[in-house]
């Protein structure tokens, strides 16, 4: 009796353990994220002509912009606070290469286009409409708050994976330094092309 006692006791055991390990794996696997679709082969460029992230609730037309003074990727005016800008001399959305969409988080007196930009999480869409009528789908990959005093731009901007079409969604993050009147990091919102229609 006591022989089946501890064989029986040691399978519960063995059974306990097993889901035990089980819960862990699923665990490790949720944690590390959904299951992202492959990347759809790059288009031919076309300028962009609105953003919509349906998470978020954004429909934001798009202007062309350019570099700032000291380099950086001007945004659209804070009279066009709801707009995004997109860095015209580099690539366009669905093209080769990573493309470059930048807007405010907010203005002195509201939240702006991109204030709910950081919780986006991977696996989440994001939709670029084109001038030449085509509507290119990026699937989000990977979401960073990056402190400006260590910003890492070959990080921020390169591609992930070459060959793909990219794209960033740049905004203000951190906190405000209201000695500098400027935020201390930016959230960088990383996603490849995955289909759309043409």
């Amino acid at each position: 009796m006591s022989e089946r006692g501890t064989g029986s006791g040691g399978l519960l055991t063995g059974v306990v353990w097993a889901l035990l390990l089980l819960g862990a794996c699923l665990s490790a696997r949720e944690a590390a994220g959904p299951a992202l679709p492959p990347a759809g082969d790059p288009w031919t460029a076309s300028s962009p002509r609105r953003v919509d992230i349906p998470d978020l609730g954004v429909r934001a037309p798009v202007t062309a912009r350019g570099l700032d003074p000291d380099g950086a990727i001007e945004p659209p005016p804070y009279a066009l606070a709801d707009s995004v800008g997109w860095y015209a001399a580099g690539t366009a959305p669905g093209a080769a290469g990573v493309a470059l969409l930048v807007g405010h988080v907010d203005t002195e007196t509201r939240p702006a286009v991109f204030y709910r930009l950081s919780t986006l999480h991977p696996g989440r869409t994001v939709r670029v409409v084109r001038a030449d009528g085509g509507v290119a789908e990026f699937t989000v990959d990977d979401v960073r708050v990056q402190p400006r005093d260590h910003f890492d731009a070959h990080r921020a901007f390169g591609p992930h994976r070459p060959g793909r079409a990219e794209l960033r969604l740049i905004t203000c993050g951190g906190t405000f330094d209201r000695a500098r009147r400027a935020y201390t990091a930016n959230v960088v919102v990383s996603a490849y092309l995955t289909g759309g229609t043409r």
